[in-house]
């Protein structure tokens, strides 16, 4: 009892200071102009036993619990997961974006079985690895340097799911958020495949953005909140069978709640919500 209290208040100081962080840096990148020469060189801090990644003073690109490096600090992150309710048990995932490796090291903890392939942009960022515990390349999980629209238009396999959590200094990139770069994420994908995307609900060019991953996925989307902050998860499905079976989602939480150390029962609801509200 007294463990979980003590996560439950961890969660909560975090997700205050996220709030407040999240506000000024969404002003930052509406105020900041594009051509300011910005650097994108990241830096740590550490405060109340969590250690942050950096790029300005206002912007929080990645937190990790010091004492438990593979838990999922940011709500936004744990909201990103809803993907398991649909694919519990994906053979391949592809990640754009790594950050401090929060979603890359809670995949490679919890789906044993799945190989994760991660493209970073920024050298810097990576060179940070060790600092956030991200675990060293194997014959399952793998970090490359580069350009993360022509690794998705060149890839050479066809993932299950493709995560998306590009964001730098200076907000969402272009690359990564034109109808051809969502194009070529659906063309990337298997058959079944899922995209997920992480997106600022309050950035000026949001629904601009949603509605060219509902021109790429021919409208199989939907759009789950973070629970901590204006972030907003967008989901969108390869596959024609849209929307899934709602009893197929609840027997998922069953599978799910038997390895993995968060609750997806009030994802599960959060999820079928948002299915049933797109039908009406």
């Amino acid at each position: 009892m007294a463990d979980s209290v003590r996560i439950k208040n961890k969660h909560l100081n975090v997700a205050a200071r996220m709030v407040q962080c999240q506000v000024e840096q969404m002003l930052t990148w509406t105020a900041k102009d594009k051509n300011s020469g910005t650097s994108d060189k990241p830096y740590l801090s550490e405060s109340e036993g969590i250690l942050s990644l950096n790029f300005d003073g206002l912007s929080v690109q990645s937190e990790m619990f010091i004492d438990a490096p593979d838990d999922l600090v940011i709500g936004y992150t744990r909201a990103m997961m809803s993907f398991l309710l649909l694919a519990p048990a994906p053979k391949n995932i592809a990640m754009i974006g790594l950050g401090g490796g929060s979603l890359a090291k809670y995949c490679y903890r919890y789906l044993p079985d799945t190989k994760i392939a991660v493209v970073e942009i920024n050298a810097e960022v990576i060179a940070l690895r060790n600092e956030f515990a991200i675990p060293p390349d194997d014959a399952r999980f793998q970090v490359v340097l580069g350009d993360g629209a022509a690794w998705v238009r060149d890839m050479q396999h066809t993932p299950e799911v493709l995560i998306v959590d590009g964001f730098d200094a200076q907000g969402l990139p272009e690359s990564l958020s034109h109808q051809r770069f969502y194009d070529d994420c659906y063309a990337s994908l298997a058959d079944n495949g899922i995209m997920v995307v992480n997106l600022w609900g309050g950035y000026p060019n949001y629904a601009s953005y949603v509605a060219r991953i509902n021109n790429s996925f021919d409208y199989r989307v939907v759009i789950v909140d973070a629970d901590d902050s204006v972030n907003k998860i967008v989901i969108a499905m390869k596959s024609p069978d849209f929307p899934p079976p709602m009893s197929g989602i609840r027997h998922h939480v069953n599978l799910l709640e038997l390895t993995h150390p968060m609750s997806f029962q009030a994802k599960a609801n959060k999820l079928i919500r948002a299915f049933l509200k797109q039908a009406v």
